[in-house]
């Protein structure tokens, strides 16, 4: 890999930094609140990254202003609105993940998922 490739794509390097983070942090931990929060991590990665690509300098917003209808004075706008809707989404898989998290805990009384497992296990489901 060349090392100025690397300096100029920095935001992407990053992107795929913390992709790995939230990726390694979701198969290691054992704790459900510790997997979602990789999750979530896996996801802001994503939306960065997605935004970067969207994003080209010198562009504007595609808001028609000033009567620029040009093309090339306008970044994509499927990108951010890709990003908007994976925020929602995203948010909401969230909330039904940790609800879950709270009635696992309410049952077991734990949040390791091993020893939840081991549990069911013995309950026979």
């Amino acid at each position: 890999m060349n090392v100025s490739n690397l300096l100029t794509n920095y935001e992407e390097a990053i992107a795929m930094i913390l992709f790995g983070i939230g990726f390694s942090n979701l198969l290691l931990q054992k704790n459900l609140i510790k997997k979602i929060i990789g999750l979530n991590i896996m996801d802001t990665a994503m939306y960065l990254f997605l935004a970067l690509k969207g994003y080209i300098a010198g562009r504007k917003a595609p808001i028609v202003t000033n009567g620029v209808q040009s093309v090339e004075a306008y970044i994509n706008p499927i990108p951010s609105g890709l990003v908007l809707t994976g925020i929602v989404v995203s948010v909401s898989v969230t909330a039904l993940m940790l609800s879950l998290t709270i009635r696992l805990y309410r049952r077991y009384h734990t949040l390791d998922l091993d020893e939840i497992s081991v549990r069911l296990k013995k309950e026979g489901l």
